[in-house]
C-alpha cells in the first residue's frame, strides 16, 4: 500500500473512532473551560452526521479500513439514538399540552394564540408573553381555555379547572426582582389532578469563550430544588429551557423528571430547526409523546405533548 493511502486510512480511522469516543464519552468532557460539555451535548445527535460523510470519503480514498471503523460511530449513534429515531406510535395518554416561547417580538400574537389553540390541547402554556400582547392571548383562548393563570412573561391557560396558583422564584444571583419566569399550579384533569410548572429558564449565548450558561444552570438547580420539594405525586414541567435534557447544566432539573422517548421534535430554530429547548418533562406521570408543530410568528416552534395520567 502507498504511503498516501495509509495516511488516508490512518486520518480516516482516527476520524471516526474519535466521533465513536466523543458520543459514547460526552460525560468526560469537561464543562469547566467555556462549558464544552454543555456545548457538545445541545448538538449531541448532529454527530451523527459525520457518519455519512466519514464512509464516502472512504468510498471514494478506497480506504477499507476507514470505511470498517465507520461501524463504530454508527452503532454507538444507533445505540444512543436509533430508538429515538425508528420510534414506535403515541402510546396512550389523557391530557395534551401545548407549550411556546411565542417571542416577545412576535408580529402576530392573534394569529399565534389561533395556532395553539387549533391543537385542541387541554393546556396551553407560554413563554415571553409581553403586556401588550397578553389581551390579544386572552381575547382568543378564555373561551375554550377559561382558567388562566399568568406569572411575569409565563401563562396557563386551561380548559380544567385551576386551583393553587403561585409565583416560583427561579431568579439567578444578581437578577432583579422584575425577572418572574416561573408559576405553577394545580390542573383538575380529566385523568387526576396534577401540580404544572411553567418555565423560561435564562437564555445562554454563544461567544468567542464558550457557552456562557451560567445563570441558566443556577436557575435550572433552584428549579430542581424546587421540584424535589414539591409534595405533588403528579408533575409536569414545560417550558423554554433553553437547553436540551443531554445539557449536564440541567441535570439539576432534569435528573428528576422523566423525558419523553420519542422524536427529536427540534423545536429552535423556528426556521431550521436544530435541537430541542422547548420541554414537556414529567414526574409521577409519562409523557407518551412529543412533537414539534408548525411555525407561528416566533423564533421558536410550538411543541405538543401527550401526556399519560394513571
Amino acid at each position: 500500500m502507498a504511503a498516501g493511502g495509509r495516511s488516508f486510512d490512518t486520518w480516516l480511522v482516527s476520524g471516526a473512532l474519535g466521533v465513536a469516543g466523543l458520543l459514547a464519552l460526552h460525560s468526560a468532557v469537561p464543562n469547566g473551560i467555556g462549558r464544552l460539555g454543555s456545548l457538545l451535548e445541545t448538538f449531541l445527535p448532529w454527530l451523527g452526521a459525520a457518519v455519512p460523510v466519514l464512509a464516502c470519503a472512504a468510498l471514494v480514498l478506497r480506504s477499507w479500513a476507514g470505511l470498517l471503523a465507520c461501524l463504530a460511530p454508527g452503532t454507538v449513534w444507533l445505540w444512543m439514538f436509533g430508538g429515538v429515531w425508528f420510534s414506535s406510535p403515541p402510546g396512550p395518554y389523557n391530557l395534551t399540552v401545548v407549550q411556546h416561547n411565542v417571542a416577545d417580538d412576535n408580529a402576530d400574537p392573534a394569529g399565534t394564540a389561533r395556532a395553539l389553540l387549533a391543537t385542541r390541547a387541554g393546556l396551553i402554556a407560554v413563554e415571553e408573553l409581553t403586556p401588550a400582547a397578553r389581551p390579544v392571548y386572552q381575547r382568543v383562548l378564555d373561551a375554550s381555555h377559561p382558567h388562566r393563570a399568568v406569572h411575569g412573561t409565563v401563562g396557563l391557560w386551561s380548559a380544567y379547572p385551576l386551583s393553587d396558583v403561585r409565583p416560583v422564584d427561579i431568579r439567578p444571583e444578581g437578577f432583579p426582582e422584575s425577572w418572574r419566569r416561573a408559576l405553577r399550579a394545580t390542573v383538575s384533569a380529566p385523568g387526576g389532578r396534577i401540580a404544572v410548572y411553567v418555565v423560561h429558564l435564562p437564555s445562554v449565548r454563544l461567544g468567542p469563550t464558550g457557552l456562557a450558561s451560567a445563570a441558566r444552570d443556577e436557575s435550572a438547580t433552584l428549579l430542581g430544588a424546587r421540584i424535589a420539594a414539591d409534595p405533588a405525586g403528579r408533575l409536569l414541567v414545560v417550558g423554554d429551557l433553553n437547553g436540551t435534557v443531554q445539557d449536564r447544566g440541567l441535570s439539576p432539573l432534569t435528573s428528576r423528571l422523566h423525558a419523553p422517548p420519542s422524536g427529536f421534535a427540534f423545536s429552535w430554530l423556528a426556521g431550521l430547526p436544530v435541537a430541542r429547548i422547548d420541554q414537556v418533562l414529567a414526574r409521577g406521570a409519562e409523557v407518551t409523546d412529543v412533537s414539534a408543530l408548525e411555525a407561528t410568528g416566533s423564533d421558536h416552534l410550538p411543541v405538543l405533548g401527550r401526556v399519560l395520567l394513571r
